[in-house]
């Protein structure tokens, strides 16, 4: 005989879920034949796309122009010698995304409404924050991208077309109401017509195979500044903001509300976001592996290897000249122009969310990408009026740096809720996927500290700043750098105290096979399917 178990909504965050579950498959009594007509019944193409849209929406932010950067640079400054920081920084992105997947579907709320429930009002703020701030921070390289982009087009200076991406981030926007789907369908042909460009230019430079496949099987930080390409790399691929709009996009479906339905959705969405991240993934390879290619020829010209020595996202159209010709340049600013686009449409979603879960507010969407859009042109500015494309180009670096340091505080809550029996019930993680997981998350959160901590004192050493002036600074930063590890350890060892999973006492057998088959009526506070009305708004199709 089976039991049910409920999911109840937690003590905080907006659009209660009460959800009830059942967790054995042992057909009833009197519920056999319905139970058996249900079992065989096997999940088709049909069903599968009703769950496609989450996936890709996400996997934009994997080919957004912050990416394009540090691929780029990592290529120009160490050939081919930093794909594997690709390959598992993708594998580690597919698995953490899944999981983000799993904790919506199984708990019928996002990751920010669980850390509203779980945490202490201090902590929370603070995670609220930081969340901002990494949304903030993948904003900068939209903004630095889209100007590039307008500047080979219109050839206007760099800072002027920071100011123009706030407007055209609203523009863009404000036409999702005429069509969002067409829209969303055009900003996906123009950043695969990048793609398509990049792997038609791959055919023609023609990568030594041994090496590519060598450096993405191989680790190695050799040369200057390999550490800090590496984690700029990462930060790059995993975005904080992802995992709180991934554990979001997933509850604009509607999911059966019963074991099977569950576990179907689970499996639906892992194979979407699966290819999604593999398109992604063959196209940071194809960047890499161009610029390396071209920036570390033996025949190259002076004023190319003069565009490898400071290569940004303003320089790069040089790359595809051999399968564009004149028009490269033309072609990768329309498609640069898309991918910061793109970017900022999955940015502004996750702001939302993330304010609607910690504080539950929710703003307009215009609003919202206004008020991000504002912050983040503020240091673009600044930089690119003073370093010009250079110095965007090296912004767009430490934002994704900033990404990476950030990357603990969004990813050891959602590592400790998929883990845990009182958020998950049945559903939690299994012990091979807890150990994976947590190995890789440990594994990029000591890269960071270490870097941090070896950068810090190597500048602290080699500066030109008078003694008082490095003690002054040290006495800043060296506690920053205690909190930072002390807030990591917390979070990592502090017990979970709220409990959003609840059994029953009662169950009936009847109504578990009935639940099982999807059919309404079988037990108080039952639903046929988990819909969040809050989060129905979003362009993706149903």
């Amino acid at each position: 005989m089976g039991s049910l178990q409920q999911a109840a909504a937690g003590s905080g965050g907006g659009g209660n879920s009460n959800r009830i579950v059942a967790v054995a498959t042992t057909p009833p009594a009197g519920g056999g034949k319905e139970f058996d007509d249900h079992v065989k019944q096997k999940p088709g193409w049909k069903n599968f796309l009703q769950h496609v849209g989450p996936g890709f929406l996400v996997s934009l932010a994997y080919l957004d122009p912050g990416n394009l950067e540090t691929d780029l640079q990592a290529g120009a400054n160490h050939g081919y010698e930093l794909l594997w920081v690709i390959l598992i920084g993708l594998v580690f992105a597919l698995i953490i995304q899944s999981l983000a997947a799993n904790l919506g579907v199984s708990t019928g709320k996002h990751l920010s409404e669980l850390c509203k429930a779980e945490y202490p009002i201090f902590v929370k703020y603070c995670l609220w924050i930081l969340a901002e701030v990494a949304v903030i921070a993948a904003d900068i390289p939209e903004v630095i991208g889209t100007a590039f982009a307008l500047n080979i087009l219109f050839h206007i200076p760099v800072w002027v077309g920071v100011l123009c991406t706030g407007c055209s981030t609203l523009l863009l926007i404000g036409l999702q109401k005429y069509g969002v789907r067409k829209l969303e369908l055009l900003i996906a042909i123009l950043v695969f017509v990048m793609a398509a460009c990049f792997f038609g230019e791959l055919s023609y430079v023609k990568p030594p195979a041994k090496q590519v496949m060598k450096g993405m099987f191989v680790p190695k930080l050799s040369g200057k500044g390999a550490t800090g390409d590496a984690i700029a790399l990462l930060g790059a691929l995993v975005m904080p903001h992802n995992l709180f709009l991934h554990s979001a996009l997933v509850l604009s479906r509607k999911i059966p509300d019963s074991v099977r339905g569950i576990n179907d959705a689970c499996r639906y969405f892992l194979i979407e976001s699966g290819f999604a991240l593999f398109v992604a993934f063959l196209i940071n390879v194809a960047v890499i592996s161009v610029s390396g290619t071209v920036c570390l020829a033996d025949d190259l010209s002076t004023e190319n290897a003069d565009s490898c020595s400071d290569l940004t996202l303003n320089s790069a159209s040089f790359l595809l000249k051999n399968v564009l010709g004149k028009s490269s340049s033309t072609v990768y600013a329309i498609a640069l122009l898309a991918s910061g686009q793109s970017s900022t449409i999955t940015g502004t979603y996750a702001g939302q969310f993330i304010m609607q879960g910690f504080l539950e507010l929710k703003m307009r969407k215009w609003l919202r990408n206004l008020i991000t859009r504002c912050i983040a042109i503020t240091p673009s500015l600044i930089v690119s009026i003073i370093g010009g494309s250079s110095g965007a180009g090296r912004l767009i670096i430490i934002a994704s740096m900033i990404l990476s340091f950030e990357l603990p505080f969004a990813l050891i809550p959602l590592l400790k809720f998929s883990s845990s029996a009182t958020k998950m019930g049945p559903h939690k993680n299994s012990i091979y996927i807890i150990v994976i997981s947590w190995i890789l998350g440990l594994g990029i959160i000591g890269i960071n500290i270490y870097y941090l901590s070896t950068a810090f004192v190597d500048w602290l050493i080699h500066n030109n700043l008078p003694k008082v002036g490095n003690v002054f600074i040290g006495i800043v930063v060296f506690p920053l750098m205690a909190i930072y590890i002390i807030s990591v350890i917390y979070l990592m060892f502090r017990k979970d105290r709220v409990v959003t999973f609840i059994q029953p006492t009662k169950f009936d057998p009847i109504a578990q096979a009935r639940m099982e088959n999807g059919h309404e009526g079988g037990v108080e506070l039952q639903q046929n399917v988990t819909f969040r009305e809050d989060l129905a708004d979003i362009p993706l199709p149903q």
